[in-house]
């Protein structure tokens, strides 16, 4: 399959417009890396330089402090749908003069909406009788007139404090805060782009590894094959088991409790998964409530419990469409070892003239597919 793909580029202060024809003419190479989990996602883009470019003035001078927050928005046209690749802020210009009479280059970087989350620290603001998933929607609700739409699932269980005996009270910048209330209820906090340019969800929540696949990723297929390349490696070595410690009201005797890496959330992809060569104490455990014990090992072991992974490469215009990451994609013609379903952790967009291909990360905890099909 062969479709045509159209880059889209929006650049402005806060709400982001369709950018120059001077800075798309100039546009030469677009990088964009998307991680899982709760990893902040980047963008790099490649100008080619003239002397008297207008983007000297474009870039250049937005990156002072006349406008502090400069957003860019990618999205692709693939076959007549539209992706978000990419809604960020630029932090970081860089000139790379030509030689041998060749134009200079403009590289632009930047990082998603966290960004903005991380440039004030806001130490000692007290959240009152607010349990945590109500202090992270007090906490985005400043971010709205950016178009951050939040997504907060509660904890199973929600530890409610009581102001005559604590107050909450906020360290460090918001990013900050948020990744360290979801750190200790076991989930992850990111942020990722939304159809509609300039808009973006912001997810506190567990890491979802259910939901429908992606058409599956074919190699060694002849005719059918769809990737440029493709491996995997087995490593039991890098699976892990916590081991909570919940203590005894009593005899304030800590008690061990291991944990499995499987949860509603979290099925197993592989039918054989390895036994784990070791035991992580989580002795930090001990001085949070039971639940919050085991929350606490539930995310260790989900982080630890891969054991399978797979690197490739592809070209967009053979696959057919744009390879998403934190979703589940499928794998056939590598062998009844590593067939199946996979979770796709991380992608990397390159994008230049004539060329879209992307580098993509899988993993799953154990060998041999759950499933005997899985979406073409």
């Amino acid at each position: 399959m062969h479709e045509r793909v159209e880059l889209n580029l929006f650049i402005g202060p806060a709400v982001p417009i369709p950018a120059p024809q001077a800075a798309i003419e100039a546009l030469q190479k677009v990088q964009v890396q998307v991680n899982g989990g709760d990893t902040p996602s980047g963008f790099e883009l490649t100008f080619s330089l003239a002397k008297r470019s207008p983007l000297q003035t474009l870039f250049l001078l937005t990156g002072g402090s006349s406008i502090p927050v400069m957003r860019v928005v990618i999205m692709i046209t693939l076959g007549g749908t539209s992706e978000v690749i990419m809604d960020g802020v630029m932090t970081h210009h860089e000139i790379r003069p030509g030689s041998d009479g060749s134009k200079s280059s403009l590289i632009v970087k930047g990082k998603d909406l966290t960004a903005l989350m991380d440039l004030i620290e806001l130490n000692g603001v007290p959240f009152p009788a607010m349990p945590p998933a109500l202090r992270v929607l007090t906490i985005l609700a400043k971010y709205a007139a950016f178009g951050v739409v939040p997504m907060v699932i509660p904890s199973v269980v929600e530890d409610l404090p009581i102001p005559i005996e604590r107050i909450p009270t906020q360290q460090g910048s918001d990013l900050a805060y948020v990744s360290q209330l979801a750190h200790e209820v076991g989930y992850v906090f990111y942020m990722e782009p939304l159809p509609a340019p300039g808009t973006c969800r912001a997810y506190w929540g567990p890491e979802i590894k259910v939901g429908p696949p992606q058409p599956a990723l074919n190699t060694d297929m002849d005719v059918f094959t769809n990737v440029e390349s493709l491996s995997f490696q087995f490593d039991k070595e890098s699976k892990e088991m916590p081991v909570v410690f919940i203590q005894n009201q009593a005899t304030k005797a800590p008690i061990p409790i291991p944990i499995p890496d499987i949860t509603p959330l979290n099925p197993p992809l592989g039918a054989v998964p390895p036994l784990p060569p070791k035991l992580k104490f989580l002795n930090d455990t001990a001085k949070l409530s039971p639940i919050g014990a085991v929350m606490q090992g539930i995310a260790y072991a989900s982080r630890h419990a891969d054991a399978v992974t797979g690197e490739g490469s592809l070209k967009v215009t053979r696959y057919g469409r744009v390879l998403k990451a934190r979703q589940l994609v499928g794998v056939r013609g590598a062998g009844d070892a590593f067939d199946g379903l996979y979770y796709v952790k991380r992608v990397s967009h390159n994008i230049e003239r004539g060329e879209y291909t992307q580098n993509f990360s899988l993993a799953r905890n154990g060998l041999l597919s759950t499933t005997p099909r899985v979406p073409a």
